[in-house]
């Protein structure tokens, strides 16, 4: 076999899959990410999923897309595509404004048909022509009659065969890359290993897809991505939702306590109790409840019994289960809410991402409530940060809201699988004989962060009562006292203000010396971490920081943002993160850059706004 000799070497490069939502392009992207994750490239990927549950076959609104980002110094999926794979003229209708200009269009051109075309609404029977296409850089693939022509005699009738449509297209992109087919099925043999009819079909047409870019399209120049020495260890890609259940998994065994997740189906979230109800084999108990309420309700009631307890929602789920936090801030018991913030209100744009769920984590309940806040940054991040909110909710005795979004949840980057030592044991403030010697309350405190004991069903001389109705902060008896009420109040506002000792200084990073910060928090990190860059690269000095802890806010991060002279917060809502560090920072103007459009950021657009903020005098 020939090899090909145009071929460039690039620092990394975008590629974007779309076709329907039944054509497996979320299956094709992950497994080309997860290949090239195996390869020793970051990768950053956007899983861009219809809001529609099943729109009509080649129509405008029911195009489903995945774009990745792979190479080194990879931090967000990439504004705009250096190639775009087109299963239909929908697809390529709807993405074309995320490619870049040069950039390569692969699409099947059996989909080009006058009734495809009319679904689409094209007016011409020439789409190339009609969006303004350089043909040049089109690769018109008769995916279908290939897929047909390869799976001849197989066995499958012709709706089978299609579902194999898109392993064409990863074949085609894996011989533009230069991707191992071996790894790739490899990937593919395990998804489908009580499938071996499935796995060989699937299988002869991506050597078909890699064949036909090989044999008919030399004209075509491959690239090479660059690589990066990375630490020794095991890689593979992982997204939020299974980073964060993973994490929960490893607080469960640095703790000793058993994990039980009480949930309830809702996008983007769900997949965190798909993947905890696998692992009954590390004693995981994951119960789907008949709704919200039930979820947070039962998770209470293991957290009492000596669990690691753990409910997992979305912005519509946070809402319904805020009475049920309410009664485990006033209990003090440990519980860890999940909150995969989407697009709302209501059931708003459910396969969308926002971060408008800050206010409701950190008031959204009754009374005085104090609770901690924390958020994860990528992925990767969602597995530190779901063992770090079960660390805090135990060793403090208190509900967490954990916030990730749609775009890290469902978005993966690679990942070194990390070793048990590289996280800290997890101390449960277990009730002590001496307490007990001593006359134990539930409700007593001690040490200095306010923290109450906590006592094990069964502790033989802790047989106690805790609940929602306010208790005397010495007897822990109930009370209805307003002195009393007052102190209770004020102490578990202490308690989570006292967490702040317990967490890690907020870091700076970029120009420490600059006359602008600019400030983040959650899934807008990679995003904002890019625009610093390309900011300092162009002489534009400025800083960032990327808060996860909200609530408390670290012990140094006042003090440390005071110092610029120009503070700009951008986030994926109105404002809410600019009000609350306002409300801290009072008599100090907070910039805002804001998107809600359902969509993440675009680097391009936080640079603009930070330029247009420094042009101003």
């Amino acid at each position: 076999m020939l090899q090909n000799t145009n071929v460039k070497s690039v620092e990394h490069v975008v590629i974007r899959f779309s076709g329907d939502s039944g054509d497996g392009m979320q299956l094709a992207g992950n497994i080309f990410s997860n290949v090239s994750a195996g390869e020793g490239n970051q990768i950053s990927t956007f899983p861009d999923y219809p809001a529609e549950i099943r729109a009509p076959q080649g129509s405008l609104s029911g195009v489903s897309g995945f774009q990745v980002n792979l190479g080194h110094a990879v931090h967000t999926p990439g504004d705009e595509a250096d190639v775009l794979v087109a299963m239909n003229p929908a697809a390529l209708k709807t993405n074309l404004k995320f490619l870049k200009s040069n950039g390569i269009i692969i699409c099947d051109s059996d989909t080009f048909r006058p009734a495809d075309l009319k679904k689409a609404e094209y007016t011409t029977d020439d789409p190339i022509k009609e969006l303004g296409i350089d043909r040049r850089r089109v690769m018109l693939v008769p995916m279908t009659e290939l897929v047909k022509h390869t799976l001849e005699g197989s066995g499958l009738d012709q709706k089978a065969m299609l579902k194999c449509k898109n392993m064409f297209a990863l074949g085609l992109i894996c011989w533009l890359f230069e991707r191992p087919l071996d790894s790739v099925l490899s990937k593919l043999k395990a998804k489908f290993a009580k499938k071996p009819a499935i796995y060989e079909a699937n299988a002869k047409v991506i050597r078909a897809g890699w064949d036909c870019g090989h044999n008919t399209h030399s004209y075509m120049p491959t690239y090479r991505v660059e690589t990066e020495s990375v630490a020794p260890g095991v890689y593979t890609d992982v997204n939020g939702n299974t980073a964060t259940a993973w994490g929960l998994i490893m607080a469960s065994e640095k703790s000793g306590r058993p994990l039980f997740l009480g949930s309830y189906p809702i996008t983007p979230a769900t997949d965190i109790l798909h993947e905890l109800a696998k692992r009954k084999d590390l004693g995981v108990k994951a119960c789907q409840m008949e709704d919200e309420i039930a979820g947070v309700c039962s998770a209470i009631g293991a957290s009492y019994a000596g669990h690691l307890a753990v409910t997992s929602t979305s912005g519509p789920g946070l809402a319904l289960k805020s009475e049920g936090i309410g009664l485990a801030v006033m209990a003090e018991l440990p519980l860890v809410i999940i909150d995969v913030q989407r697009g709302g209100p209501s059931t708003g744009l459910p396969t969308k991402t926002e971060q408008t769920d800050l206010m409701q984590a950190l008031y959204g309940r009754n009374g005085e409530s104090p609770i901690c806040v924390l958020a994860a940054v990528s992925p990767t991040d969602c597995f530190g940060m779901a063992f770090e909110a079960a660390r805090i909710a135990i060793e403090h005795m208190t509900p967490v809201i954990l916030l990730t979004d749609a775009f890290i949840a469902n978005g993966s980057s690679a990942w070194r699988i990390p070793d048990e030592s590289e996280f800290p044991e997890i101390r449960p403030p277990y009730v002590s004989d001496e307490q007990l010697a001593e006359g134990w309350r539930p409700y007593k405190r001690f040490g200095e962060n306010f923290v109450r004991a906590w006592a094990m069903p069964g502790t033989k001389g802790a047989m106690h009562r805790v609940g929602g109705l306010e208790k005397d902060f010495e007897t822990s008896v109930i009370s209805n006292d307003g002195a009393n009420h007052a102190l209770m109040i004020e102490t578990r506002r202490q308690k989570i203000a006292s967490i702040a000792k317990d967490v890690p200084n907020l870091t700076i990073a970029g120009d420490k010396e600059a006359d602008t910060i600019l400030v983040g928090w959650g899934g807008t990190y990679g995003h904002l971490y890019t625009a610093m860059e390309e900011l300092n690269a162009n002489g534009h000095p400025v800083a960032l920081a990327q808060f996860r802890y909200i609530n408390p806010m670290p012990l140094n991060a006042i003090s440390d943002l005071s110092r610029f002279k120009r503070i700009i917060v951008a986030e994926l809502n109105t404002g809410q993160f600019a009000d609350y560090l306002q409300m801290h920072m009072p008599g100090r103007e907070i910039l805002r850059i804001n998107k809600v459009e359902g969509q993440p950021f675009l680097v391009k657009e936080i640079v603009d706004g930070v330029i247009k903020y420094m042009d101003e005098k």
